[in-house]
């Protein structure tokens, strides 16, 4: 799939034209508010990039589709814009299948990544426009453009034009203008894709609260990780075309369904090895290395089965003094250790694999480890999977 496929265009923007198994999350699919029934795409009649999607969102929920380029995600969204047609399967908004409704009658509003704004109008022109488009008279305009550029706190800037603008504020009009004629559904493609760190970081909560106040529904498409766990009331990991795991970014970090999830979602730990044994909610995997380890099995489900336990940098510890009862302990050296202001992040060669990394917060009484020592690091089996090799 080519991660992008279009050229972002003003007028479309401004008009509320969007840019747009496993993953079926409500029972009860009266209550979605978007909702895709078994949907594929190809563009050669051959090859799947998105594969039998079904996907329910009830209103107000703030979901985000995260994955690699060519995992699907931006496609999804583009069917769900109008601005892609879906090779099977259906797609419906409050219950109406939109599959051949054109993209400007779905009132959908849209934020690209390069914003899209006219630069031969003001902010106030920019927003004005796709509300002229739908016939609203002058006042109506006026009273709404205030109310959107205030929404953003930007109503100062009405008369400049976007070549007078930094790029968080055109963020900002660009936001503006696709809420401005009060969508219930707003598209979101990488929109923050070309801010810095500390702006970028700043408008994910903007945008998250603004969404909450108002009470819309967003679908939000990044690969940006961190973004899509601190925005979202739920993210969509997709990969392959597929769904591989949709859940709130809690369970999502704290309990992944498989070993693609578990690496694409923060820093991971994997150990490989050889189920050895499985007791309802433990099992024990002998590693290649020879030593043998408990874990909470996930998706194994016979002796023999090949596995990747998986273990998060922060539930890993050295110091004897933290570690709790009932902790799994192995030996391990000390490769590097690494300030990193609020943590530490010390790099291991732990059962054979050279990259195992810890993190311990920075704390006055916590121990400092040297490179060449060894170590007996240890965590809890609860916090340690085993899943797909």
């Amino acid at each position: 799939m080519r991660s992008t496929f279009y050229q972002p265009d003003p007028e479309r923007a401004a008009c509320g034209l969007c840019k747009g198994e496993r993953g079926t999350v409500l029972t009860d699919t009266t209550d979605a508010f978007v909702e895709f029934r078994r949907v594929q795409k190809s563009y050669d009649g051959e090859v799947l990039v998105v594969k039998d999607l079904n996907l329910s969102l009830p209103k107000g929920e703030f979901l985000t589709m995260l994955g690699p380029s060519g995992s699907g995600k931006t496609t999804c969204l583009m069917m769900l814009a109008g601005f892609e047609t879906a090779t099977h399967g259906e797609i419906l908004l409050d219950g109406q299948p939109i599959n051949n409704i054109p993209p400007h009658k779905r009132g959908i509003g849209m934020v690209f990544q390069n914003y899209a704004l006219f630069p031969h109008m003001t902010v106030g022109e920019n927003l004005s426009f796709p509300l002229e488009v739908r016939k609203m008279d002058k006042a109506t305009r006026q009273a709404k453009v205030k109310r959107a550029l205030d929404m953003v706190e930007m109503g100062d800037f009405i008369n400049r034009r976007p070549a007078q603008l930094s790029g968080g504020q055109q963020q900002r009009i660009a936001l503006a203008r696709a809420l401005v004629f009060e969508p219930e559904l707003v598209l979101m493609d990488e929109p923050l894709g070309a801010l810095d760190k500390q702006l970028r970081e700043k408008m994910q909560f903007e945008i998250t609260d603004l969404a909450h106040k108002l009470g819309i529904t967003v679908v939000y498409v990044t690969h940006d990780q961190t973004e899509a766990l601190t925005m979202s009331d739920r993210v969509a990991v997709f990969n392959d075309g597929v769904i591989q795991q949709i859940a709130p970014p809690d369970v999502l970090y704290e309990s992944p369904d498989n070993s693609f999830v578990a690496q694409f979602i923060g820093e991971n730990n994997t150990l490989a090895g050889v189920v050895s044994s499985i007791e309802g909610q433990t099992c024990q995997v002998t590693l290649d290395s020879g030593d043998i380890i408990d874990a909470t099995p996930v998706n194994v489900s016979n002796v023999g089965d090949r596995t990747l336990v998986s273990i998060r940098p922060e539930r890993v510890e050295a110091d004897p003094k933290r570690l709790k009862k009932g902790a799994h302990t192995l030996k391990a050296e000390v490769l590097e250790f690494i300030y990193m202001g609020d943590v530490y992040r010390t790099r291991l060669r732990v059962a054979g694999n050279d990259d195992f990394i810890m993190k311990t917060r920075n704390a006055p009484d916590q121990i400092r480890l040297k490179p060449g020592e060894t170590v007996e690091i240890g965590w809890l089996p609860s916090d340690c999977r085993a899943l797909d090799a």
